[in-house]
């Protein structure tokens, strides 16, 4: 199926939905670098974490959200994961 509707956060919720799979969870993460404070993202998925590819200004957190939600959605349209056991290949996003 095709999402071409929506943020990335939507699309991955619905293709989960769809693969009857646990919703994905996201976690927000920090770096302190200099006088100010980079965020990213990352989010599991059939047992599979994927991370944002980039860090972010605090002002844009949903941005890393979004970037980690369009990494998992990638994966998991291009992939048919038959169990989070057989899935788990060490792949980091």
């Amino acid at each position: 199926m095709a999402y071409n509707t929506g943020t990335w956060q939507e699309k991955l919720d619905e293709a989960c939905r769809e693969r009857e799979i646990q919703a994905p969870m996201f976690q927000l993460m920090s770096d302190r670098r200099g006088g100010r404070t980079a965020w990213t993202s990352a989010v599991t998925v059939y047992g599979v974490q994927h991370r944002a590819r980039f860090w972010y200004d605090g002002k844009n957190l949903n941005n890393a959200k979004e970037d980690a939600a369009e990494v998992a959605v990638k994966w998991l349209t291009s992939s048919a994961p038959s169990s989070p056991a057989t899935s788990r290949s060490g792949r980091w996003s």
